[in-house]
């Protein structure tokens, strides 16, 4: 690769950190909202799916984690608190609500991960490749979360920026600790 010190383009190792970090409090949202909708709830089905996505997400991360010798964010156990809360939390407030939640970090991550492609240019094709393809289904989450409900939940521009301000804040923090 080639990244070198100095330079202004986030290193590989930052973004496999932060990546997997996001992956992980993407799983805990997920576990979070089911722990309270439940298995029979209606929206359990689209959860679910979307929960098994996450973690063959996370899954590709805790193996480059492991082969690249990236040391994982520090904040791992508060993403473990903070991600199933913020799902549990949305959850409680409805079905809409946790398609708020879906539909707010999805559009994050979004953003995110065009970034990410945009620095890593062909310097890095198989986490190029996995971004890209991540990207996709995470772009499917917001759009279902959206057509869903997600707009319905009272106060949602202010429950979406909260929500969204969260995550930059999230990302920002796992890509240095």
């Amino acid at each position: 690769m080639s990244w070198k010190p100095g330079d202004r383009r986030e290193p590989s190792e930052a973004m496999i950190r932060v990546d997997h970090a996001g992956e992980y409090g993407a799983t805990r949202i997920y576990a979070g909202q089911l722990a309270v909708l439940g298995d029979r709830h209606p929206a359990a089905r689209a959860i679910s799916h979307m929960a098994h996505q996450e973690a063959r997400h996370r899954a590709f991360f805790d193996r480059l984690i492991v082969e690249r010798g990236v040391r994982p964010t520090l904040l791992q156990p508060f993403w473990t608190v903070a991600g199933f809360a913020l799902g549990a939390v949305t959850a409680a407030l409805g079905p809409d609500a946790a398609m708020a939640c879906t539909a707010a970090v999805e559009t994050e991550i979004d953003k995110h991960y065009e970034q990410q492609l945009v620095a890593l240019g062909d310097d890095d094709p198989e986490l190029s490749a996995a971004i890209l393809d991540f990207q996709a289904e995470e772009v499917e989450h917001r759009d279902h979360a959206l057509a869903a409900g997600a707009e319905n939940t009272p106060g949602y521009p202010v429950l979406s920026g909260i929500i969204r301000l969260g995550c930059k804040v999230a990302i920002a923090a796992a890509q240095r600790l």
